[in-house]
């Protein structure tokens, strides 16, 4: 086949397959692997060790496909439902994690997308990607005409916003390529750059991961910095405040895929109910979510956290229990939580578990806390 008449199969079964978007480019060496570089030398990218010792593999795309010549770009939007705003003793999820784990979902897609590929140029190697591959995504996408980069450092495209997950079909085929994006179209506003809580934006395009809500609940696998806890507000898993408030997301599309829509229980969750979930419970309602991820123990932790930050009287038995929970990380987030209540009660439940704490790191939580209450 030619490269064109590949490249118009290849999109319309694309499109079929439920990809909102889809570009092709070439497989090149792009300028955003300097800003990667840049980035990664300042620190931004906290303890994603994974990132650094995978740098060089992010030059070029051979290195995950070789001989790979093109790449076809792919958009699968996930907005659904709008968010509910969450009461007091809920907390949110942000809007891509609501439903099924994205990776099973695009991943079968993309399979019978190489299927295709396969079948129409048996001689090809193909390979499809999700977020797990060292390959600039978003640069790429750039580069197939998808959309820009906005200040918040995610793709923008004047249809779909920023509401859309990324995949990759990497082909040792050539393809007739699309023209690349190159206008931005953010202008003068700093929206995203004044929105975030913790003022991770550090400059239009410069995300700063050890302050990002995203990173902290989901990727940092730690304590959460004390000072930074308040600006958690009520996200226990991600953050969609730069997206909220970008003006691209206002009339963006929505889909109708039934993987993506809430499941029961996420849009909000209720913080207390997570808490009293042991590790077979967890595994049971979250393990093809994207929750899974954290683990257990880096969702409750979220959890308490954001009960500390909006306390409710109905949730001090469940922060009570969690002082006994078999995972440092909950117990000292427990802690914090229950000194946020500034009740005598409070303080004496910690000073029990002060006499019984082994873990040196809860034993200076519980401290700190007692401290606060007093």
């Amino acid at each position: 086949m030619s490269p064109e008449s590949l490249t118009g199969a290849l999109k319309e079964e694309a499109a079929r397959l439920g990809f909102e978007l889809c570009g092709a480019c070439p497989a090149v060496t792009l300028r955003g692997i300097d800003h990667l570089r840049r980035w990664l030398a300042a620190g931004y990218a906290g303890r994603m060790d994974y990132l650094a010792k995978r740098a060089e593999a992010y030059e070029h795309p051979q290195h995950v496909l070789p001989g790979v010549r093109s790449l076809l770009v792919l958009g699968k939007v996930y907005r659904t439902a709008d968010p509910a705003v969450p009461r007091a003793g809920q907390g949110r999820v942000s809007r891509y994690a609501w439903g099924r784990d994205y990776h099973e979902v695009i991943r079968q897609r993309l399979r019978q997308l190489a299927r295709f590929h396969r079948r129409l140029t048996p001689d090809a190697q193909v390979r499809g990607v999700v977020d797990t591959a060292p390959l600039l995504e978003k640069e790429f996408a750039r580069q197939a005409g998808l959309g820009w980069l906005g200040k918040n450092t995610l793709l923008l495209n004047r249809q779909h916003g920023s509401w859309f997950f990324l995949a990759a079909l990497l082909t040792t085929a050539p393809l007739a390529y699309d023209a690349p994006m190159e206008a931005e179209h953010c202008g003068t506003c700093r929206a995203c750059l004044e929105a975030c809580p913790t003022g991770a934006l550090v400059e239009p395009g410069v995300l700063d991961a050890r302050r990002c809500i995203s990173y902290l609940t989901i990727e940092a696998r730690d304590w959460v910095p004390e000072p930074l806890r308040p600006a958690l507000g009520h996200w226990v898993f991600g953050c969609d405040v730069c997206q909220e408030v970008c003006p691209w997301n206002r009339r963006s599309s929505r889909t109708q895929e039934e993987a993506f829509r809430p499941q029961a229980g996420t849009n909000p969750l209720d913080l207390a109910e997570l808490l009293c979930l042991d590790e077979r419970g967890f595994r049971q309602r979250f393990r093809h979510s994207p929750l899974w991820r954290p683990g257990r123990r880096g969702v409750l932790h979220a959890a308490a956290i954001a009960l500390g930050n909006r306390p409710v009287p109905e949730a001090l038995p469940a922060l009570v229990a969690g002082l006994n929970d078999p995972e440092p990380l909950v117990r000292g987030a427990c802690a914090w939580a229950l000194a946020r209540y500034g009740t005598l009660a409070a303080t004496k439940v910690l000073q029990a578990r002060r006499a019984i704490e082994t873990d040196p790191g809860v034993q200076a939580e519980i401290q700190r806390a007692i401290d606060h209450r007093g």
